[in-house]
Parts: C-alpha cells; sequence; structure tokens
C-alpha cells in the first residue's frame, strides 16, 4: 500500500503532549503514519485506537498490543470508543481529507488523473458513490453542492450541463465527466477547476461535512480536562469549522454570556496557525493546504 509521510507528522503528534500512560484516539489512521509515532511517544501502560473507515487501511495494522483500529467512521468515535470501555482520552488526532493511497489508486475515482468508474466512496460498503450524485441529483442539489463545497462562480452552468447530459446516456467515468466539463472552463485552469468539482463530489459522497461537524461535538465530552485536540483540514469549509468549535465550542454564531459579560467555552487555543514549510511542500504538494490547529480541553 502506497501512502506518503503524512503531512506536518511531528508538529501534529507534539500537539497532542503525550503523556507515557495516556489514552489517544488517532481518527484517520490511512497508512499508520501517525499512530507509529504517537506509539513511539507511548509507554507500556499507553494506549492508542485508531479509526479508518476505509478497508484498504487495514492492511497497514500494526501489530502492537496498546493498539486498536477500528474500521468505522470518526462520526462514531464515542459509540465505538464505549464498545472497548473508553469513557475519556487524553487526546484526539484527525487528518482529514484523502489519503494518497486513495488519490493514486486509480479505479477508486479520487482524481482527474485516471479514467475510472464514478466511485469516491471511502467507505466501500457505502451505499451512495459518484456515479449517484452525478447521475441522479437534481439540477438544484448538484448547483448547491458545487456552490458550497468548492465555491464554483459557475455551479449554474455545470449543473445544467451534467444534467443534459445524463438525458442521452448516463455518465458513468471520470473520462466522460472531464470530456463533458473541460471545454465550458477557464482555458490554463480546467486541471485545478476539475479537482475542485471532484472534491465537492466527493464530499457530498463522504458526507464529510456532517461527519466532521458530529465528530468534534463529542470532542468536548471525550476529552479529559487538560486534553490535547490536533487537527488538519485541507480547504476552507472543513478548516472554519474546526476554528469556530475550537473558539466558541459552536459552528455559527456566538457563545451566550453570563450576568457579567463572561463566555463558557469548551477549549483554548494552544497556538495560532500551524503550517506546512516551504521544503516540505517542494516534497509534497498536497501538503501545501493543510492547516493545523491545536486546542486544549478547559
Amino acid at each position: 500500500m502506497e501512502y506518503h509521510k503524512p503531512v506536518l507528522l511531528e508538529e501534529t503528534v507534539r500537539g497532542l503532549d503525550i503523556k507515557p500512560d495516556g489514552v489517544y484516539v488517532d481518527v484517520t489512521f490511512g497508512g499508520g503514519g501517525h499512530s507509529r509515532e504517537i506509539l513511539k511517544q507511548l509507554g507500556p501502560e499507553g494506549k492508542l485506537y485508531a479509526f479508518d473507515q476505509d478497508k484498504d487501511a487495514l492492511q497497514n495494522n500494526i501489530e502492537d498490543e496498546r493498539f486498536t483500529l477500528i474500521n468505522e467512521n470518526f462520526r462514531f468515535i464515542k459509540r465505538f470508543l464505549r464498545f472497548y470501555g473508553v469513557k475519556q482520552v487524553d487526546g484526539i488526532l484527525g487528518d482529514f481529507g484523502v489519503s494518497s493511497h486513495q488519490f493514486n489508486e486509480a479505479e477508486r475515482g479520487f482524481s482527474t488523473r485516471f479514467d475510472a468508474k464514478l466511485d469516491m466512496r471511502m467507505n466501500q460498503d457505502s451505499k451512495l458513490s459518484a456515479y449517484e450524485v452525478v447521475n441522479e441529483y437534481d439540477e438544484e442539489q448538484l448547483k448547491k453542492m458545487f456552490y458550497e463545497y468548492a465555491d464554483l462562480k459557475n455551479a449554474p452552468k455545470l449543473a445544467r450541463m451534467i444534467v443534459t447530459e445524463r438525458k442521452e446516456m448516463p455518465i458513468k467515468s471520470s473520462e466522460q465527466l472531464n470530456d463533458l466539463l473541460k471545454p465550458s472552463l477557464f482555458k490554463g485552469k480546467e486541471n485545478k477547476i476539475l479537482a475542485q468539482i471532484y472534491q465537492a463530489i466527493r464530499i457530498e459522497v463522504n458526507q464529510e461535512i456532517e461527519a466532521l461537524k458530529e465528530f468534534l461535538l463529542q470532542t468536548e465530552e471525550l476529552l479529559k480536562p487538560g486534553g490535547r485536540l490536533s487537527l488538519i483540514s485541507y480547504h476552507s469549509l472543513e478548516d472554519r469549522l474546526v476554528k469556530r468549535y475550537i473558539r466558541s465550542g459552536l459552528f455559527k454564531g456566538e457563545p451566550e454570556k453570563d450576568f457579567y459579560g463572561n463566555i463558557s467555552v469548551p477549549f483554548k487555543k494552544v497556538k495560532g496557525l500551524v503550517v506546512p514549510g516551504k521544503e516540505e511542500i517542494a516534497e509534497n504538494n498536497r501538503a501545501r493546504s493543510a492547516k493545523l490547529r491545536i486546542a486544549k480541553k478547559l
């Protein structure tokens, strides 16, 4: 399995401020890079649980009695930790987005580079794939998806083109979708805009925004006082949710003030935004959009 070194590996694990006998959760196991780094810093009494809904990730399982890999979506974190008798933990790490393995496996359909069937499911057992989104969503749903998840100004035109084309025949492959949309995209920026289109479809297929919100809302109860969140996002929609939740415990609006004007918030920001340096971006182009935020439970 081809998995690159995780983005901001040292910084993200350092953000957890690991105690040798602590209990930690890596909610995006992937190739296991973060988990292996955490295990190096745990003592014999420490414990690490990891989540990944992608069956491919199971092939990277770590043989270590301190480690448990759970083949589930992190939106169910509290439920599955309770199954293992865990009610509170010392730190939670998340590296959201698509792994290099998922991008590079042509048949998974995540990349614009390969001709593949429209899939994009992180959980291969999920009923909703990119095929259903592209061929069954109505024009208004497609337009909303391209606006919200990719910030595409030409969302109405893209949605209309897809709906018109599929009346003639279903859009089954990435090549079909690329050939349909490319001529209408800004010259010289076709690949960049196609990547944004694929991102929007992928977010919809995997319910990534809903899953992130559900996960974040469980972290306050799961973390012990002083416990850490160390979370990497790759697009502004995710980063905005993480930033707002850390700041106020809410996704929109402002927290209520008491009689004296004080607000009660669950987390304190540990340090400012962390982003990769030039050297890391040169080694791994995907790192360029990564944003790491670290917070401590009050």
